[in-house]
């Protein structure tokens, strides 16, 4: 079978090539091999006779060019190999910036990665002035950093302070603040792409670089040394060294090469197939597909139509609640929000033209957002409403008055939902003539960052209101992960013996700081201590008794939460807190028995994860992974709890197990999934 043309040359009458890249079957454009070869000969074709101008952009309305076709990185399994695939995009990517013609690139949707890499290459980058235009070099988030020559011209083309600081992220960045940062030359509609870029051919303006001055003070090596040191140390507050080497490496890179544009050209590719083959690189790509399985429909067949929800009602304008309500007027439908208290739909509001501003930049889209959000005081959207969320306090017999208040009036195709955290959907449903209309669509604070939500199935739940509350969470933007209706549910049940065990340590006398110094050099995103004061020791306290019963919850969190002390949101807790930041004692860690305290910490997750496998709750391992790290922030690098497990093997968690359990007492006893799962066998 002949192979598909990805890309579209056409020479108009000006001479202009007009060059269009449109992968066919594929929702995005990547730039995998085919693709990279199909582009050497296009190339070829116009050195031969060099047109006036070349103009590329991409036929697909969603977008530009995502990157680089990520599935082909898993088939790399040598730095030889990688050093091969980068090289060769590297001498397309240098012959067409040699051209000698004005190249201009039309940018709309996303350009990312080797997306932008390629764009790079042209003289003069145009983009749709709208916020769904984003451009970025993401790849450190995979777990290497741009290679084919990004990290040199993103440096030429804006400086090395901003560069740097956007790859060194992974930022990802709507297109008005790249023209701010000079990255993109013109914002315009998209309607007028084509004239735009036949001016810039006709008018050959001056290309935009990195000023003079600065480009030529960080040529001296001592100046690129002092800000190398700088940036160091500011990646090191969010990841260390050992867990994600691919910033230092690019900071390495730059401070070693960046007075010598060809030296450095030709060491990128060093540095990034250096990176390929790492556990780090190889796990984080494994992230990533389970992060994009979650977000597609695929791995749920019948998810159904995620257009279906027009007009949400959310009961609840407290935190949560009215941040759902706000993220899901953002992301296009119509909201109603009630609640009670005048003052706390007054709050939500606030809250949520803060995040609209904060998002949409444009006043107009930002008014059209808050048009959307309406203040309820009395429910009338429950008549109306295609979905229901209840979203207020976690008490059992609060969400079920709500329920049996609102059944009556909700139309019969209404989808009705709780934002339990932990209470089982089935005692919820009991005051429901129909108990089968009941779904739970669990959310994480902060909404508007964390992109899990657990669609949580009861025993009664229809499968179309499953389906329903699935395809939800997607037209939001969100990713869902089904899970069956027990205690906990997936996230709060493996995260709470983790919590738990931290501050049982604590009782014992463990500096809370070692705790969470611990934790997060394993991998987590916060310490166990200060997360559960983050969180809310009340909060924290009610889901322990529900899910480990009264007598295995620690002392001095039943003694906090009655004296009042119930973390940040008091600005007492297991630390003193001062706006949102935790004042932490000076700590010198003492040598020794961190991985004992690591241990104690992480297995119960772990031994928790096999349980709730063993159990349903999930329906595979990947998505037990995914839930869990998008869910807890678990260690990315370590490609989630399962894939650690299977990394370390079953015998020596098992056998570890057994000493915590003889050493602790039975809480560590491994669960009877580790030798039943096909997983391990």
């Amino acid at each position: 079978m002949p192979t598909k043309q990805k890309w579209n040359l056409e020479i108009d009458e000006s001479g202009i090539a007009w060059l269009a890249i449109n992968v066919p079957g594929a929702k995005l454009n990547t730039l995998d091999r085919v693709a990279l070869e199909q582009l050497e000969l296009i190339v070829d074709q116009l050195n031969i006779d060099l047109p006036r101008g070349l103009v590329l952009y991409s036929s697909k309305d969603n977008g530009f060019v995502a990157g680089a076709e990520i599935n082909e990185f898993t088939r790399i399994e040598s730095v030889a190999q990688a050093q091969a695939h980068i090289a060769f995009a590297h001498s397309i990517f240098d012959r067409i910036e040699a051209m000698p013609v004005p190249k201009v690139v039309l940018i709309h949707g996303f350009c990312l990665g080797g997306g932008l890499e390629l764009a790079l290459t042209f003289d003069y980058l145009l983009a749709e002035d709208v916020p769904s235009c984003k451009l970025g070099l993401p790849e450190v988030k995979l777990g290497i950093h741009p290679g084919y020559g990004g990290s040199v011209r993103l440096i030429e083309r804006i400086g090395a302070p901003k560069a740097m600081d956007m790859m060194l992220g992974g930022r990802v960045i709507p297109a008005r603040a790249a023209k701010k940062l000079g990255l993109v030359d013109q914002l315009l509609a998209k309607r007028y792409f084509k004239v735009a870029a036949r001016d810039f051919i006709r008018r050959v303006p001056e290309k935009h670089q990195a000023p003079k001055l600065q480009a030529h003070a960080l040529k001296i090596s001592w100046l690129r040394s002092l800000l190398a040191n700088y940036l160091e140390k500011q990646v090191a507050r969010r990841a260390s060294r050992e867990h994600y080497p691919a910033p230092y490496a690019l900071i390495k890179l730059w401070r070693q090469f960046g007075a010598n544009r060809d030296i450095m050209l030709a060491e990128e590719i060093q540095s990034a197939s250096a990176l390929f083959t790492t556990d780090t690189a190889r796990n984080l790509v494994r992230v990533f597909f389970l992060q994009e399985r979650l977000k597609s429909n695929r791995n749920q067949a019948n998810a159904g139509d995620s257009g279906n929800i027009k007009h949400l009602h959310v009961i609840g304008a407290g935190v949560m609640g009215g941040d759902i309500a706000a993220w899901s007027a953002l992301r296009g439908l119509r909201v109603t929000l009630q609640d009670q208290n005048p003052k706390s739909i007054a709050r939500a509001m606030a809250r949520a033209r803060v995040l609209f501003k904060k998002k949409l930049k444009i006043s107009r889209l930002v008014q059209a957002a808050m048009d959307r959000l309406i203040p309820d005081l009395n429910g009338a959207g429950v008549a109306s409403a295609d979905l229901i969320i209840e979203a207020i306090f976690e008490n059992l017999e609060a969400k079920q008055q709500v329920f049996a208040d609102i059944q009556a009036r909700a139309k019969e195709s209404a989808v009705l939902a709780s934002n339990t955290s932990s209470i089982p959907i089935e005692h919820i449903a009991k005051t429901l003539d129909n108990p089968g209309r009941l779904v739970g669509i669990h959310f994480f604070n902060p909404v508007a960052k964390m992109q899990l939500v657990e669609v949580v199935k009861g025993r009664r739940t229809r499968k179309n209101v499953l389906d329903a509350a699935h395809a939800y969470t997607l037209q939001i933007g969100r990713m869902p992960v089904r899970v069956k209706s027990k205690p906990g549910f997936l996230v709060n049940r493996v995260l709470m013996p983790y919590l738990i065990e931290a501050v049982r340590m604590l009782d014992e006398g463990v500096n809370a700081s070692q705790i969470d110094q611990v934790a997060t050099r394993f991998g987590m995103p916060m310490g166990p201590i200060e997360l559960a004061d983050v969180v809310g020791l009340d909060i924290c306290l009610h889901v322990a008794e529900n899910l480990l019963g009264e007598a295995r919850v620690p002392k001095s969190l039943k003694r906090k939460v009655k004296a009042g002390d119930t973390g940040k949101k008091s600005g007492q807790g297991y630390y003193l807190w001062s706006g949102d930041k935790a004042k932490k004692p000076e700590f010198k860690p003492p040598e020794g028995h961190t991985k004992d305290i690591e241990r104690r910490m992480i297995y119960p997750m772990l031994n928790e994860c096999v349980a709730c496998l063993h159990e349903g709750i999930v329906a595979s391992a990947d998505e037990l992974d995914a839930g869990v790290i998008f869910g807890t922030g678990f260690a990315p690098f370590k490609g989630g709890p399962m894939h650690m497990i299977q990394s370390i093997g079953r015998e020596k968690m098992i056998d570890r197990l057994e000493r915590l359990q003889a050493t602790y007492g039975d809480r560590f006893k491994p669960n009877d999934g580790w030798e039943e799962l096909k997983l391990f066998k």
